[in-house]
């Protein structure tokens, strides 16, 4: 077996599935005040993990629509979710979304680069979000 750190070697006798149950949900951004993502719907259909991405607009929210999520563990031999990853294309500029859950919480890393001439530098982002548990 070929690696590259030594926690890439584990017994890979067993099949194993990620359990992914703890991203399922929505997620809402812990700053009130934020001018970018609000928002994050994580569902599962038809058997594949889901993001509805609900940004920030001048009239309300813009609904990025639905990207299909890679989902990670923390490390070659775990069977629970630790994360995920995914992109969303606007045609004028790309967007790469990584979550990893943390301590309760989903911190998102956010990479956006334009593809436009508008001379908009590439950036980057990190946005903690927070189960919303329906109670209020």
């Amino acid at each position: 077996m070929q690696f590259a750190q030594i926690c890439d070697q584990v017994d890979t006798a067993a099949t194993r599935k990620i359990d992914h149950a703890g991203l399922i949900g929505t997620w809402v951004n812990s700053n009130p005040d934020t001018t970018g993502i609000a928002r994050m719907v994580v569902e599962e259909l038809e058997g594949k993990l889901t993001l509805r991405t609900l940004a920030i607009g001048p009239e309300g929210l813009i609904d990025w629509g639905t990207s299909e999520l890679s989902v990670y563990g923390s490390s070659p031999s775990s069977d629970v979710a630790a994360g995920f990853a995914c992109q969303y294309d606007f045609g004028f500029a790309e967007t790469l979304l990584q979550g990893m859950l943390l301590k309760g919480l989903m911190v998102l890393a956010q990479i956006h680069s334009f593809k436009d001439q508008s001379d908009r530098v590439p950036f980057f982002v990190r946005e903690y979000f927070a189960l919303d548990h329906g109670r209020f």
